[in-house]
């Protein structure tokens, strides 16, 4: 993966465990990533409006809000409802993937994670989403 393909991007890490974000924040940061970390749903979700991510990863197993109720709480957003949100989870089973998908999710990595897979997972999401960003960023400049 090339690390300047993802460079100037936005993403952020919501997960409880600190060895997950720090791991995703250096790997992310090397790729020329800007990143912001949440250590749950609640934390994300009053950052979302203020960071504007590009791609958001999200742990499903959390407490309070786990990563599904996150997920479908973003997705119903209007400003944040295209923002690709890709599960994180130990759990990897079709039946995780498609409660993921039925909440929203454009894909899933499994945990533990490694960088190539990473970032392979945020440029397949830039990739799909720049054409559509490109049309989209023009209106909304200084609109909040």
């Amino acid at each position: 993966m090339h690390a300047s393909h993802l460079a100037g991007a936005s993403v952020m890490v919501i997960d409880d465990s600190n060895t997950i974000r720090r791991s995703a924040e250096i790997f992310l940061k090397q790729a020329g990533c800007r990143v912001i970390l949440a250590e749950n749903g609640f934390d994300a979700l009053s950052r979302i409006a203020e960071h504007q991510p590009d791609v958001i990863f999200c742990d499903i197993v959390m407490p309070r809000l786990d990563g599904y109720q996150t997920c479908a709480l973003i997705k119903r957003s209007r400003k944040h409802h295209a923002t690709p949100v890709i599960m994180l989870s130990s759990k990897n089973s079709m039946f995780d993937r498609a409660r993921g998908h039925m909440a929203g999710s454009s894909d899933h990595l499994a945990k533990p994670f490694s960088k190539e897979n990473l970032l392979k997972a945020v440029g397949a999401q830039l990739s799909q989403d720049r054409p559509h960003n490109a049309e989209q960023t023009q209106p909304a400049t200084g609109v909040n």
